[in-house]
């Protein structure tokens, strides 16, 4: 099977599946429309982007569509940006200012306007031919690899605060999903670098390699997709957003007008710390496996921001661990009791409020040095 053969299947398969779960994103029922509807364009930008092997076979010319739909890829990543976003905070919605994202779309077209949308077919054709010398179509490249650069960057940093918030005022399994969407997103990366050695030999001496590069990179694209909605739809809660109006406690902190106001607050949070601590005891919130600091704020009545300097500022814990602990302590209190050794680990994780069979695992581990099996073998 030659080459072109082999890119017109991948390419076939790629849209076929890209195209069905973009359409079952945007019907099926959910709750999280925004972040569905996000993702499904981002499939069609690719599958737009994907679609020019199969293009050149019944279009022999180039034209104005054809080169705008080339520009389309400039809308990928901002999408994917977008959607993040969506999936990170609970209260994001699509604004009027999220408008600039076009920004670098419009520029590439307008650049090429004079020497491409607005000649003849024969320049055209010769403004291809010579693309190699044509500083309009080097200028869309490089255009297009500091936005990816500079989006990525900023996807990192959305993940990481998020998580971080997360850590300081949840304490359920969704942290994981945050390390997920860290890894897919180090995934799309790699595909983003392929994308710029492939175009690095297309403007070379080696124009074939580039066309080699593009079948790998199709059927790359293809796996991860469908890597990231197997995960997606297999586990419909597996991102719980978090508001974005919260503030990390580094930024509380330095909100924080003297250092006296910050020694006047110790002397508070020493109270504060043994009603916290009595609370969990005689109460268990811990137990469930949905709290959040902000829950437990309304049952002390100790205000949100105040509860999280003392959890994170002064015990130098995340709410998620420190919640943790009194959930891994519940545990080895049953793991100890003779009377309850025909409970599972899996029967005990539940009830102590963890809902995942790894982070309780690895929680348990953290705390004590030891798998929960491990720690019952040795009473």
């Amino acid at each position: 099977m030659d080459k072109i053969n082999l890119l017109i299947i991948v390419t076939v398969i790629s849209l076929f599946i890209s195209l069905f779960l973009a359409f079952f994103l945007v019907t099926v029922k959910t709750k999280h429309k925004i972040s569905n509807s996000l993702f499904a364009v981002f499939l069609l930008l690719n599958v737009i982007d994907s679609i020019n092997p199969i293009l050149e076979l019944v279009v022999n010319n180039p034209s104005n569509l054809g080169m705008l739909r080339n520009t389309f890829a400039f809308l990928q990543i901002p999408v994917f940006y977008l959607y993040v976003l969506s999936v990170c905070y609970s209260d994001f919605k699509l604004r009027l200012k999220y408008i600039i994202h076009l920004l670098p779309f419009l520029i590439v077209n307008l650049v090429l306007l004079p020497r491409f949308y607005a000649v003849d077919l024969a320049s055209k054709i010769s403004f291809l031919k010579n693309r190699q010398n044509m500083i309009e179509l080097q200028f869309t490249h490089i255009l297009f690899h500091i936005q990816i650069v500079i989006y990525i960057i900023a996807v990192f940093m959305i993940l990481r605060k998020a998580k971080k918030l997360y850590l300081e005022n949840h304490a359920g399994k969704s942290v994981n999903s945050y390390n997920w969407l860290f890894q897919f997103t180090v995934v799309l990366t790699i595909l983003y670098l392929i994308t710029l050695v492939k175009n690095i030999f297309k403007f070379s001496d080696y124009p074939n390699i580039s066309e080699g590069v593009k079948i790998g990179l199709i059927l790359f694209q293809l796996i991860i997709i469908c890597w990231y909605l197997f995960k997606a739809l297999n586990n419909p809660d597996l991102f719980r957003n978090i508001d974005s109006k919260l503030k990390l406690v580094k930024d509380i902190i330095s909100e924080e007008k003297n250092s006296e106001q910050l020694a006047e607050n110790e002397k508070e949070y020493d109270s504060a710390l043994l009603k916290l601590k009595q609370y969990m005891i005689d109460e268990k919130p811990f137990l469930n496996p949905s709290l959040t600091i902000l829950d437990v704020s309304t049952a002390i009545e100790i205000p949100v921001r105040d509860l999280s300097l003392l959890i994170n500022h002064k015990l130098e814990q995340h709410f998620y661990d420190f919640v943790n602990t009194y959930r891994i302590e519940y545990a080895m209190d049953i793991l100890k009791d003779i009377t309850k050794s025909k409970v599972t680990v899996l029967e005990i994780l539940y009830e102590v409020g963890f809902n995942s069979k790894s982070s309780f695992n690895t929680a348990f581990k953290k705390y004590t040095g030891n798998t929960p099996t491990a720690y019952r073998k040795e009473l």
